[in-house]
């Protein structure tokens, strides 16, 4: 035997299933919204990742620059100390030598 139910109890189930679908609705839209969030973070990052490999290889070029500034002046300098050295050495011999009398 069928059991039937009230028009009133029908009309709760009703409202019941009504309320658990805004319920899901407002869920899903949340869940919605937050993937529209990762896609532009994701977005970001990405935009982020291009940038940083950009300033890694102007970072490397300028580092290369860098040294390549500095051993100048670093062999500018043994240059220096070297023709400074050369000249003293050469005083010195010359004096030797006219004190010996050549």
């Amino acid at each position: 035997m069928e059991t039937s139910i009230s028009r009133a109890e029908h009309e709760e189930f009703r409202r019941r299933i009504e309320e658990e679908n805004s319920r899901q609705n407002r869920r899903l839209e949340i869940v919605e919204d937050t993937m529209r969030q990762i896609g532009a973070l994701t977005t970001s990052v990405e935009k982020l990742a291009v940038n940083m490999e950009g300033m890694l290889r102007e970072q490397e070029q300028q580092s290369e620059r860098l040294r390549t500034l500095e051993g100048r002046d670093g062999e500018k300098w043994r240059k220096v100390v070297g023709l400074i050295g050369a000249s003293v050495l050469s005083a010195i011999v010359g004096f030797i030598l006219a004190q010996i009398g050549i």
